[in-house]
Parts: structure tokens; C-alpha cells; sequence
């Protein structure tokens, strides 16, 4: 296949909930639908989806999706690349999309033995209503074609940025686990848990919205937000205190570290690798339930 600045038929090896929230944000959106072929790993998933839209069906098997498609996102989790790729045969003419945290390029390669394409990518489970820009490595028209559906691209120079991308979105989570020890608090004070979660999101809902104006800086609509020597200052200076930026910078620097090391081989891993929601698909081919917000 030659390469294009689009493509048509897109197959998804690893169906977990980036896949399935790819698959949603492909099939919901704009535009002309695209034929998407599913492997049979996270079958219920597969199947559930392939019965809702007509332009999606599951394969028989990983090499199926590969030539049926001209495009393949691979999706497993970091720890089953070799059981679930081992023989494939992807054609030098394939544009390959890894979404696998802490694999590169080199080793991929390695593993599937082609000269094809391969470009490394975080799709975050916002593409489901195609309102997330995904981080690629390197450009490619066609992945960022393929996005562009989905939110947008930001394509990175290299795999050392493309890294230090991959550990900001481990602290996703965080954020939410902010916000459930804000309602906790609350709780404790005697506010009832409902009433209490429903303020927390409705507050934080909001600024999400601020976000979206790219005029101002991050630092500007913190001060935006805040009234000098008032409560909101008072928060914000106490708990980022030099302590606490030094424990944020630490996490994240070993973080960056483990994700720059060659990916373990078979049987030298006891773990996911860290990292974003890639890995969110079950080796037994089952779905493995977990928040939408994992990357």
C-alpha cells in the first residue's frame, strides 16, 4: 500500500477500553465511516461493539486484522506483546500505531520483523467523544489523519519527548483521586456524600471549561482564579510547598526513567510497565474492567 493521507480500513489488535473508546470516537464522529476490524482478545468488548456498528467485525484471529487492514493499532498490554504478536506477518506497506507504554519503535520492530511504519501514540479515552488531542511519534499524514477524527494530533521529534508525554499522563488518576479526598473531607464535616460529589465535579467542571482558552497561561488562570492573601492563594501556596514539588518531580523522573529503559523481556517482568492506558486489555482475552480514565 502506498502511503496516503487517509486511510480506509483500520484493524485494532488489543480491545480494551482505549480501543473501545477509539472504535466509539471513530464511529460516532463525522465523516465518512471507516471499515474497522477488531482482534478476537477483549472479546466481549469486540463482540459488543461489532453488534452495535455495521462498519465494525471481530476476526478470527490477530493476522486477519492485519491484512485486512492498512492501518493497525496495537493495543495489548506492554507484558503480552510477545504472545499476542509473535508470527504475525504485517507487510511493509502497513502503517503500524504502537499505544503500548514503555515499547519502542526498535523493539516492536524487533518483535514483528517488518519495515513498516510504525508510529508510537497516546490516545487518551476523551477520543470517545473526539475531544482529545493524541500525542504521536514521528508524524505520519496518516495517523495524524486518523486522529484528526478523534481530536487532533501533537506530533513529537523523538522518543525522549515522546517519554516525558507518556509520564505526564500517569498523573491523570491523580487529579481524580484529588478530587474523591475533597469529597472525603467534606463527609467528614458532615456534608453528605452525594451532595458533596455533586459540588466537587460541578466546581472542577467548570474549570476543566477554562482550560480551553489557550490565550491565557496555566500560571495566569491560576491567578485569574485566586484573590491575593485569599482562601484559594491560601491553599495553593501551603500545599505546593518546595516539599511537595520536590515529591511531584521525584515521581516523575523515575517515572520517565522506567519508561526510557528497554522494555522487559518474557518472564523478567512481574508487572505493567508504567505508563499510560494502552494496557488495558486482558490476556485472556476477556476485557479487564478498570476506570475509563486509565491510560
Amino acid at each position: 500500500m502506498s502511503e496516503t493521507v487517509s486511510v480506509r480500513r483500520v484493524g485494532i489488535i488489543g480491545v480494551g477500553e482505549i480501543g473501545r473508546a477509539i472504535v466509539t470516537g471513530l464511529c460516532e464522529g463525522a465523516g465518512e465511516p471507516l471499515e474497522v476490524f477488531l482482534s478476537p482478545r477483549g472479546a466481549r468488548t469486540a463482540a459488543e461493539l461489532s453488534a452495535r456498528y455495521d462498519n465494525v467485525r471481530v476476526c478470527a484471529g490477530n493476522q486477519e486484522v492485519v491484512d485486512r487492514s492498512e492501518l493497525v493499532i496495537i493495543a495489548v498490554r506492554p507484558r503480552d506483546r510477545h504472545e499476542a504478536l509473535a508470527g504475525l506477518r504485517v507487510d511493509d506497506g502497513t502503517i503500524v500505531v504502537n499505544l503500548m507504554a514503555g515499547v519502542g519503535d526498535d523493539e516492536l520492530r524487533r518483535i514483528l520483523g517488518t519495515g513498516a511504519p510504525l508510529v508510537r501514540a497516546i490516545p487518551l479515552p476523551a477520543v470517545r467523544e473526539r475531544d482529545s488531542v493524541t500525542v504521536t511519534c514521528p508524524a505520519h499524514p496518516a495517523v495524524e489523519a486518523l486522529f484528526a477524527r478523534l481530536g487532533g494530533t501533537l506530533p513529537v521529534g523523538d522518543e525522549a519527548a515522546f517519554n516525558v508525554f507518556s509520564a505526564l499522563t500517569g498523573t491523570l488518576t491523580t487529579h481524580f483521586g484529588y478530587l474523591a479526598a475533597l469529597t472525603s473531607w467534606a463527609v467528614g464535616h458532615g456534608v453528605p456524600a452525594e451532595v458533596a460529589s455533586r459540588y466537587v465535579r460541578g466546581l472542577f467542571q467548570g474549570v476543566g471549561r477554562a482550560l480551553g482558552d489557550e490565550s491565557r497561561s496555566l500560571q495566569q488562570l491560576a491567578a485569574d482564579h485566586e484573590t491575593p492573601n485569599g482562601s484559594n492563594e491560601r491553599v495553593r501556596t501551603t500545599w505546593f510547598s518546595p516539599a511537595n514539588n520536590a515529591a511531584l518531580d521525584r515521581v516523575l523522573d523515575d517515572l520517565l526513567a522506567d519508561l526510557a529503559r528497554p522494555a522487559p523481556q518474557p518472564g523478567d517482568e512481574p508487572e505493567d510497565r508504567p505508563g499510560h492506558a494502552a494496557d488495558g486489555e486482558a490476556a485472556d482475552g476477556q476485557e479487564k474492567r478498570r476506570p475509563s480514565s486509565r491510560r
